[in-house]
């Protein structure tokens, strides 16, 4: 039934990691890019105070996100265990759960965004000059909700079945259909050629519509009789463990998205402070930081599945083997890519903006954010590890460090003894700490590992 069983069986280690790793890293290198490109036209309407609001509105709509890793991280995690275990029947209740769960949640989400609207920007630190522009665009995110969810789902499911090709096609399919959509629907005109000129709103759209097209193509990949999913309402339940298993990973794994999305609100309320030309040079520089983010944690998510099916199957030593070589990988990427933001950062900030003002910032910016990034992957490929394996504990704790009880207080304090030079270093503070205390925890758990090989 499952075709992709000998990379988490029999190919070598490098090439197993390869195979499941590299078109996720594709995949993410393409939507950084498309996140680029959707500044990009943003910063084309030379109004700085757009591109703020899509900085301030942009942690909200990663709440969608935070929804659709409940349904996508969990069960994936618990679909590669079931597949090591040989349980495919219990694969496809864990898939057809995720589906109608998560365009449930979307649902419920999308009513609480557009009731509660005017609260959120208010609480999300828009000024007078960005709250219009950033209503425009989370209205729009909200009618998109569900899609959302269901793409974000989808995405780590299918990978989570091994068919890393297939999420990878599914999510350049919908980045390249929201880069093409972008200048049409935001500028007023593109190379000679009307557009509709809707600003803000029109990248929420082509946001939108880029995550339907994915569905399209993840629901075709679902249909094939390749594949162990299914789309299936016969096949929802919440018994026998389903429910358990998708949310004790699932909520670890969105809490990170949510304590990125509230850290990132309370970032841009202590920078608003500053000026929008602050929120708007922290956005940017955000933004350009991704594609060495990103390329990372698509090493770390890529190996997911890999790692659960061999702790599944009880293989301790080939799993071991696939994290090793994965942190060399992510180091390797870190440091090369690091060397190149240091060396070309203004040319990467020019990009997205013309504005002086904005441009200077974020270069101050990018170049702090950049400290940790040599070795930042290690926590990725860390904290993926320990969401495959099955461990709650072990992955909450990791997820509320980077975000949440390690960078929360950093920015109060920075801010408090340093100001904006605070704000700035914040993030790299609190992404060395985190690495340190995920190495920590390995440590412990690799002596569990030990004793159950040599058993």
């Amino acid at each position: 039934m499952l075709k992709n069983i000998d990379v988490f069986e029999k190919d070598p280690v490098p090439v197993a990691v390869l195979k499941l790793a590299l078109p996720t890293v594709l995949s993410m290198i393409v939507t950084v890019f498309y996140n680029m490109v959707d500044t990009f036209f943003v910063g084309m309407t030379n109004d700085a105070n757009q591109v703020a609001a899509v900085s301030v509105a942009t942690p909200v709509f990663l709440f969608f996100m935070a929804a659709g890793n409940i349904f996508g991280v969990g069960g994936s995690s618990f679909l590669s265990r079931a597949l090591g275990e040989k349980k495919y029947d219990k694969a496809k209740h864990i898939s057809s759960f995720c589906l109608y769960a998560g365009i449930f949640v979307g649902i419920v989400g999308a009513v609480l965004m557009l009731t509660f609207m005017k609260q959120i920007l208010n609480a999300v630190g828009t000024s007078e000059n960005t709250f219009g522009f950033a209503k425009d665009y989370l209205s729009w995110i909200a009618y998109g909700g569900p899609a959302i969810v269901v793409s974000t789902a989808f995405t780590n499911l299918i990978r989570g079945e091994g068919a890393a090709q297939s999420s990878m096609k599914g999510m350049m399919a919908g980045t390249v259909a929201n880069i093409i959509l972008d200048p049409i629907f935001i500028l007023d005109s593109f190379l000679g050629i009307p557009c509709l000129g809707l600003g803000v709103a029109g990248a929420a759209i082509a946001t939108v519509l880029g995550n339907i097209v994915s569905i399209v193509i993840f629901f075709f990949h679902v249909a094939k009789p390749s594949s162990v999913l299914t789309l299936s309402p016969t096949y929802f339940q919440i018994r026998n463990g389903i429910l358990r298993g998708v949310l004790l990973i699932g909520l670890p794994a969105s809490l990170t998205n949510i304590l990125m999305s509230l850290s990132n609100i309370v970032m841009n309320k202590f920078l608003v402070t500053y000026g929008d030309v602050a929120v708007a040079g922290m956005g940017i520089a955000m933004k350009a930081n991704m594609l060495v983010i990103f390329v990372q944690l698509g090493l770390g998510m890529g190996i997911q599945p890999l790692v659960g099916y061999n702790f599944g199957a009880k293989n301790y030593r080939r799993m071991k083997d696939v994290m090793k070589f994965s942190v060399l990988c992510t180091t390797i990427a870190g440091i090369s890519l690091t060397a190149i933001y240091f060396i070309f950062t203004r040319q990467i900030i020019s990009i997205f903006i013309k504005d002086e003002a904005v441009i200077g910032m974020g270069i101050r910016m990018l170049r702090a954010l950049m400290v940790s990034s040599p070795v930042i992957g290690l926590q990725f490929v860390l904290n993926f590890s320990f969401q495959a394996m099955g461990k709650a504990k072990e992955s909450l704790t990791l997820a509320v460090s980077r975000q949440g009880f390690i960078f929360l207080p950093a920015i109060i304090i920075f801010d408090m003894l340093f100001q904006l030079n605070g704000l700035i270093f914040a993030q790299p503070v609190a992404d060395l700490c985190s690495i340190t205390l995920a190495l920590i925890m390995f440590a412990v758990m690799n002596k569990e590992f030990r004793k159950n090989e040599q058993a």
